[in-house]
């Protein structure tokens, strides 16, 4: 859902899940520099697709290691699997961990030649780390003939997995945001423009706030949906074509609450009346309500121009992994992308949809899930989902130069 270690929001403080942001700049930097080839320690060629087994040997036991608190959505999938093909997989241990050290933790197993990690769940920011590195095993189309169910990838799913550039295979998907969550009893004529924003912003000081976009789905999608709504130049060129988001967010940063360093921060803070307007997205407005970190008398709004910024979550392999241990992962990920699977992806609203194949709908999901969407949801999200553009998320590089100068420009000068 956009922040990068492993709690859903509304979790205990100090633990709580950062956002699905990408990882900091200067990390991605530095493993860019190595991906000019393949990490040291790790020059053997990779083993042929037609030479990987279609089922292992004997059951393997399969570690994966969760960076994105992607588990919330797929746990019930990985359950399943083991309990229908007990001959594949023996057993799937899980651990989870932050997605800016993801790559520094797989370089170093790689270049040791001791795998202890046999599967990845990510959002993008370790994606593209991984990339820059070099880290990754090719997935597609290398295996396409047996991941056959990534043909029934939403469109704005299969548009996603582009991101991936072959290295991942996209697990969940959503129209992130950005939305704005507010406390109507403080926001009673809420805004819907940018002009209106920063107005209302500028009356209220230090009442409306958003996250460290690099830490923060919500304040990442705000970040690269303002410059859709302001009409900038060329809103895939952060460096370039945002002259009108850069100058936008000067001045609105004048007028906001401190960023905070998560979102789950923001959600606290909303809903013990710190403050009174928050970025937000479709699962960071369900799920805390869901938990009772917001209230449920929350609203939320567009802004007029507004653009979906969609966001993904992906499973990506190891360099160096065993041919029983990849051919098991293979049959596991084309578990996970049947319909039946993906209904559980829907989980508490925590992704909200959530599932990336087509066909998929909330009466298939299991029962505590309905409840849950069924009460917190809002009817709204089927007609904005339906009638507003959606925009990918940044490719890497772009996201990477787009922190960096949000980090420069815009939250060093609120320090």
């Amino acid at each position: 859902m956009g922040d990068s270690a492993t709690r859903r929001p509304g979790s205990a403080p100090g633990a709580r899940r950062l956002g699905v942001g990408l990882v900091a700049a200067t990390a991605v930097v530095a493993l860019a520099a190595t991906a000019c080839g393949a990490p040291k320690g790790n020059t053997a060629a990779p083993e042929p697709a037609s030479s990987i087994p279609t089922k292992p040997a004997s059951a393997v036991t399969l570690n994966v290691l969760d960076v994105a608190g992607n588990l919330q959505l797929t746990q019930g999938m990985l359950d399943n699997f083991v309990k229908a093909h007990p001959d594949i997989v023996s057993k799937i241990s899980t651990s989870t961990g932050k997605a800016p050290d993801l790559a520094g933790k797989l370089k170093a197993e790689e270049d040791a030649g001791r795998l202890d990690i046999d599967l990845v769940l990510t959002g993008t920011d370790g994606l593209s780390a991984g990339i820059a590195g070099g880290l990754f095993t090719k997935m597609t189309p290398d295996f396409d003939s047996r991941l056959t169910n990534m043909k029934n990838y939403t469109d704005p799913a299969a548009k996603m997995q582009e991101l991936a550039q072959g290295y991942g295979v996209e697990l969940v998907e959503y129209p992130s945001g950005p939305l704005l969550e507010y406390n109507p009893a403080k926001v009673t004529n809420p805004p819907t423009t940018t002009d209106e924003l920063l107005a209302w912003a500028k009356a209220h000081p230090g009442r409306f706030q958003y996250a460290v976009p690099k830490n923060s789905g919500p304040g990442r999608t705000f970040l690269m949906g303002l410059p859709y709504i302001l009409g900038d130049k060329d809103p895939k060129d952060p460096t370039n074509g945002w002259d009108k988001t850069w100058a936008y967010l000067k001045d609105l940063g004048q007028y906001t609450a401190p960023y905070e360093s998560g979102t789950g921060n923001t959600m606290t803070n909303l809903g013990k009346g710190t403050v009174d307007m928050i970025a937000s997205t479709t699962g960071w407005d369900i799920n805390p309500r869901v938990l009772g970190t917001v209230p449920d008398t929350v609203k939320i709004t567009t802004l007029k121009g507004f653009h979906w910024v969609n966001d993904a979550q992906y499973a990506v392999v190891p360099k160096g992994i065993s041919s029983d241990k990849l051919s098991a992962i293979i049959n596991l990920l084309q578990f996970m992308l049947t319909p039946e699977q993906q209904a559980i992806s829907y989980d508490k609203g925590y992704f909200y949809p959530g599932p990336a194949v087509k066909g998929v709908t909330l009466s298939m999901a299991p029962q505590a899930s309905q409840d849950a969407i069924n009460q917190h949801g809002r009817p709204e999200y089927e007609a904005l989902i339906a009638n507003n553009p959606q925009e990918q998320s940044l490719p890497a590089d772009q996201q990477v130069a787009a922190f960096a100068k949000w980090d420069t420009e815009i939250g060093a000068a609120k320090k």
